[in-house]
């Protein structure tokens, strides 16, 4: 009797083809199914568990990297500029990344290890870039070559239903980076006053209707993702708009509260503070971002401190992604870099 074991079933799903960011085998396994992925690429979305990096080239660009240099990636996210920048500072570089996601964070190391990429040249710490200056007193570092920023969220925790970032899947409300530190933001809701969210939503993401949506929201107790669009919908104001305009609204009061819950833009402040002291006389930043808040605070920093003698130079205002990389990775199309030199 033949007692060879038979190959496993291939995954059941309902329809032609995977929905469910949990069913996509093949996209979450990109080293067996490279095709699958390709073709993913090729279609203009991004796969199911990974980012594509945006503005590669301007952003190398703008950091002109050499052998030798040492720096930092201060939200390594997927990797993928870390493996460009690697590549430029090779031989004798080094590159210190940091990222405060427990889970994605030990993903993106083994991947860059596995690409080569061991101690001598590439040191990761879990650490949000607020510290980023304790980070480099902790390695004896006083300043680096050059450093860089890639605000926000990747694409990795945006797709992953269990992270409660997006707005298109069912999740638990969390949102946080660090599932570890702070609270979810369910719990952040049932907690806010409602004078408190009105300022979050209006400065955070400039929503018109503000006041009415935190008066409906703020005390509110939700638990997942569906409840808070739900609950968003049914204020009468954005009840009224039409379809693109009530998404609008939806994508705003999320961005606001994931903004809050995360304290990013505190961080971002204290980023912005420590800069100069981490940059070496002639080192190089450049710091992406994707909404006008993050942009603006980016903005006015490096033109105060270039009136102030602190930066040498800066950005002639922003670049932006080109209509062949919004085409292919539409996820750039809000993408603003700027640079600056100490």
């Amino acid at each position: 009797m033949d007692e060879t074991p038979r190959p496993p079933r291939r995954k059941r799903y309902a329809g032609k083809n995977p929905r469910r960011f949990e069913e996509k085998y093949k996209e979450l396994d990109p080293e067996r199914f490279a095709e699958t992925v390709g073709k993913v690429l090729e279609s203009g979305k991004t796969p199911a568990g990974m980012h594509v990096p945006i503005l590669v080239a301007e952003c190398l660009e703008a950091l002109r990297l050499a052998p030798g240099q040492t720096g930092i990636d201060a939200t390594l996210g997927y990797g993928g500029h870390a493996q460009e920048i690697l590549s430029r500072i090779a031989p004798g570089g080094r590159l210190i990344g940091l990222d405060v996601d427990p889970t994605e964070q030990p993903k993106t190391e083994a991947r860059l290890r596995a690409l080569g990429h061991g101690e001598e040249s590439f040191v990761t710490v879990r650490s949000n870039y607020a510290a980023i200056r304790k980070v480099l007193d902790g390695l004896g570092f006083e300043a680096v070559d050059f450093i860089f920023a890639d605000l926000g969220c990747s694409s990795m925790q945006f797709d992953d239903p269990s992270r409660g970032f997006s707005f298109k899947t069912a999740g638990p409300l969390d949102m946080r980076m660090n599932p570890g530190r702070g609270i979810p933001a369910g719990e952040w809701l049932a907690k806010v006053k409602r004078e408190k969210l009105a300022a979050v939503l209006h400065d955070y993401s400039d929503e018109p209707l503000a006041e009415e949506i935190a008066a409906a929201l703020a005390g509110k107790r939700l638990s997942g993702t569906r409840d808070l669009v739900a609950a968003i919908r049914a204020v009468p104001e954005v009840g009224r708009l039409d379809p693109e305009r009530s998404e609008l609204a939806v994508r705003r009061v999320f961005q606001a509260v994931r903004i809050a819950v995360n304290e990013e833009f505190s961080s971002l402040d204290a980023f912005l503070r420590m800069l100069p002291s981490c940059l070496k006389p002639g080192g190089r930043v450049a710091v992406l971002t994707f909404h006008s808040g993050e942009d603006r605070r980016v903005k006015w920093a490096f033109q105060q401190g270039k009136r102030d003698g602190i930066w040498a130079e800066v950005s002639d205002g922003v670049i932006v992604a080109g209509p062949e990389e919004r085409r292919s990775n539409p996820r750039s199309t809000p993408a603003k870099l700027r640079w600056a030199v100490r």
